[in-house]
């Protein structure tokens, strides 16, 4: 088995400049989900295969990787957060073509997205565009403490998978395509989480200490520049031939909620202990559904978009609701 799965890996990763074949990376999904078998000998292979100074090869090795990690057990994305070190690619260039000069670039982004999935993995214990989402999902049941470690954490991967930053016409053959689509799966999943995340925080930010609330104004302020760079992400996505209908729809919060977190802050540091008296604010948080639907056909990924939150700002604090459930006691205002 290890010797055909090797077999495996060097058919996924040859010197053609096509994505790695479908029957090859079939192949290797069966043997990372065999529970007797060895997942160190498979990353082995691959990781030798990263050594190579062709940037086809290399970019083939890091797409199967890659696919291992979403398709693939447990198993083998553990085993690759156990490594002290995964890829050093952070200098590779091909200069034996002129195509390599790009692609290098952005083999070197590709790895350190790469590099800081496995990392994340280590630092949460889970691989977070998996874990259960919804109300009694993992970031919605979090205690701030463990919001405050884990959401610089989600921040830091979500910058390395943007970091991406390919334009449509840069997309110019299937391997890199194939790291595309790879990656706008992960964004949605992992933006999924990270959403759910920042409504956690702002649900529990009227009733923490000052220090906290700094912490948690400075990551808010974060997602935001992160949601709006996402957009830009997905507008790339529709251009390639993802159908505008499958992308999410991303509705910036208003200035008007910023304000008031700020406000909330600025009371705590002037030790009054009395809320501002605010205006009953609506504000529309950017959300992906609790259980995204996700198809996938070969490297293509469709996904199918819900409802947004409905955060409200009443002096009691933050509350979310389904904005097509009326909020008792308040008028709903259109955005």
């Amino acid at each position: 088995m290890g010797w055909s799965a090797s077999k495996a890996a060097l058919g996924a990763t040859t010197d053609e400049p096509t994505e790695p074949e479908p029957k090859h990376l079939a192949d290797l999904i069966q043997y990372v989900n065999e529970t007797n078998m060895s997942v160190e000998h498979l990353a082995n292979v691959l990781s030798e295969k990263t050594g190579s100074s062709n940037w086809v090869v290399v970019f083939k090795a890091l797409v199967t990787v890659h696919h291992l990690m979403v398709h693939g057990n447990e198993r083998f994305i553990q085993h690759l957060a156990s490594r002290n070190s995964l890829f050093t690619l952070h200098n590779f260039l091909d200069k034996s073509v002129i195509e390599g000069y790009t692609m290098s670039t952005f083999i070197r982004r590709y790895s350190r997205y790469l590099n800081e999935k496995s990392l994340a993995y280590r630092l949460i214990a889970s691989d977070i565009t998996k874990t259960k989402r919804g109300t009694d999902g993992m970031m919605r049941t979090m205690n701030t403490k463990e919001l405050l470690n884990i959401l610089p954490v989600i921040q830091t991967q979500f910058d390395a998978l943007l970091n991406f930053n390919a334009n449509p016409d840069e997309l110019t053959n299937g391997i890199i395509y194939a790291a595309f689509m790879l990656l706008f799966k992960d964004s949605l999943r992992l933006f999924a989480a990270y959403n759910e995340g920042i409504l956690n925080l702002l649900d529990k930010y009227f009733d923490m200490r000052k220090n906290q609330c700094k912490e948690s104004l400075d990551i808010y302020i974060k997602f935001l520049g992160r949601t709006s760079k996402l957009a830009e992400f997905l507008k790339v996505a529709e251009q390639v031939g993802i159908d505008q209908s499958d992308i999410p729809y991303l509705t910036q919060a208003p200035q008007s909620l910023l304000e008031a977190l700020k406000q909330h802050l600025a009371s705590l540091e002037d030790k009054n202990d009395i809320l501002p008296s605010y205006t009953l604010q609506h504000a529309l948080i950017p959300s992906i559904p609790n259980s995204p639907v996700v198809n996938a056909s070969g490297s293509r990924a469709w996904f199918a978009v819900g409802s947004p939150s409905l955060v409200v700002y009443t002096q009691g604090g933050l509350q979310t609701r389904n904005p097509s459930v009326p909020w008792p006691g308040c008028q709903m205002q259109s955005m």
